[in-house]
């Protein structure tokens, strides 16, 4: 069993820090300017909100490729007791294939740590949601994430198609809070970016960066470089949604759901139309059978609601697969079915 913070899964070191700051609890409200340079250049401990498949792959690349420190949360011991059991699949694949560049993955392991709460993330330089879309559940866990990390730490969201700007209001320290004293709401939100990672996020090479209107210089700066760290590929889109990767794909999904729909051909003719005649590695049906039926359900009402055109209206189809469950590859069964 898995148990909070004391209780790990594997031992673990936490480099000491280069720079401690102290703030009398009886001193006057003290902020944290935005372009303040202590926002740390180089991330050395990383916290991951969720353990998904996105989370998962967020959290291995980190601690594999960055050599971070990595502390995964989730208040579900069960799906960090599976997240785990994945994470050690990924690493044992990797050092049968040697693409762990010379590392012994027992060290890789060391890195990754299982946590139960957002307070037990307190320390962490950056850190990382990785949720369903969901603005309010995401809105929340950004108060939370105010609430109780240092005012040096960047707080940054893998949303897809979300506000990042809406997300980094959301995050103001609660006034009961142990950081509530010490930074102020504009400081905050000025804090927050936004990580697109593609899925699987150890094998695509892209991270689309996205600043809110409040992020400031010195964060987007860090974000970018911890994504080279990482290994990544960065592309930069303003906070629009959808982005620019799912603002082009999800319209093109739906429209071959619906071409599906109307009974122009079958599913594997609309797959195969575009693997062979497009150069595609995978058609766009099983593509969003991959990404998860829901998430493109979410992406799409979002872009319909965000931008009031019509054009981004979800088809009924896609709909009443996720009112079923089938939720693609993760559930068994999507446009395909999976073993």
């Amino acid at each position: 069993m898995l148990a909070s913070r004391g209780t790990t899964l594997t031992p673990r070191t936490i480099l000491p820090r280069t720079r401690t700051r102290t703030i009398s609890s009886t001193a006057p409200r003290t902020t944290v300017s935005s372009g303040w340079s202590s926002l740390s250049s180089h991330v050395k401990t990383v916290g991951v909100v969720g353990t998904g498949q996105m989370g998962l792959g967020i959290a291995y690349v980190a601690a594999k490729t960055a050599k971070a420190n990595v502390l995964l949360m989730d208040k579900n011991e069960t799906q960090l007791e599976k997240g785990f059991a994945f994470i050690d699949k990924l690493l044992d694949k990797d050092a049968k294939k040697d693409k762990l560049g010379g590392q012994d993955p027992k060290d890789v392991r060391r890195r990754l740590e299982a946590v139960g709460g957002i307070p037990d993330l307190k320390d962490v330089d950056l850190v990382i949601e990785a949720v369903s879309e969901n603005l309010q559940l995401k809105e929340s866990i950004f108060s939370s994430l105010a609430s109780h990390l240092r005012p040096e730490a960047i707080l940054s969201s893998n949303t897809s198609s979300i506000s990042l700007s809406k997300i980094a209001a959301a995050a103001v320290p609660a006034p009961d809070s142990p950081q509530f004293s010490h930074i102020s709401a504009h400081d905050s939100a000025a804090r927050v970016v936004g990580f697109h990672f593609f899925n699987p996020v150890p094998v695509m090479p892209l991270v689309e960066l996205i600043p809110a209107l409040q992020t400031s210089p010195s964060t987007l700066s860090t974000a970018r470089s911890f994504a080279e760290e990482m290994g990544k590929t960065v592309t930069q889109s303003l906070d629009s949604p959808g982005f620019v990767s799912n603002r082009l794909l999800m319209p093109f999904i739906n429209e071959a759901i619906l071409v599906l729909e109307s009974g122009v051909a079958s599913k594997e003719d609309i797959d195969e139309t575009l693997k062979l005649g497009m150069g595609h590695p995978m058609g766009p049906l099983q593509l969003a059978d991959f990404i998860g039926l829901d998430t493109c359900l979410a992406i799409q009402e979002t872009l319909l609601r965000e931008t009031g055109d019509t054009k981004y209206r979800p088809s009924v189809l896609l709909g009443r697969m996720v009112s079923a469950g089938w939720l693609g590859k993760k559930s068994g069964k999507g446009f395909y079915e999976y073993k």
